[in-house]
């Protein structure tokens, strides 16, 4: 077993007043994520996370605060790893959204819109976490 370290974040941005949340697509749109990557030896979490957020998306932001993080199993070629990701809450800075090849496509969406968007269950509760962090109760509204 293998263990792996990423770091990413939960990028916001307000557009006229409203909150937007970005997210990526991968393996042809199929699955949608929060963005994030492996932090290299030696790198700062918090770096890694903004480093990934540009390459993946092509935007910069700054680090507000931690959010969290999850742990999760998978297999490549049938080896195992534990990877661990540490989620920090992004706020957007500049950039247009301009995905390198690991992400198939990038897009802002609302929050109630990213919540349904997203694949996996620990991704939906880090962005709740975000959110509550953004704006008081505000994912009280569109639990499901």
């Amino acid at each position: 077993m293998k263990r792996v370290f990423s770091a990413g974040g939960v990028v916001y941005k307000f557009n006229k007043g409203q909150l937007n949340i970005l997210l990526i697509a991968t393996q042809k749109g199929k699955i949608w994520a929060l963005p994030k990557g492996i932090v290299e030896k030696g790198e700062d979490p918090k770096d890694a996370a903004l480093r990934e957020i540009k390459e993946e998306t092509g935007v910069s932001g700054k680090i507000i605060d931690e959010v969290g993080e999850t742990s999760y199993w998978f297999s490549i070629e049938g080896e195992k790893y534990f990877k661990t990701v540490k989620y920090f809450l992004v706020e957007y800075m500049n950039g247009e959204i301009n995905p390198d090849w690991e992400v198939d496509t990038a897009q802002w969406f609302s929050p109630e819109e990213a919540i349904k968007k997203l694949s996996y269950k620990s991704d939906r509760k880090i962005l709740e976490k975000a959110l509550e962090k953004i704006n008081g109760n505000i994912t009280q509204s569109f639990r499901s």
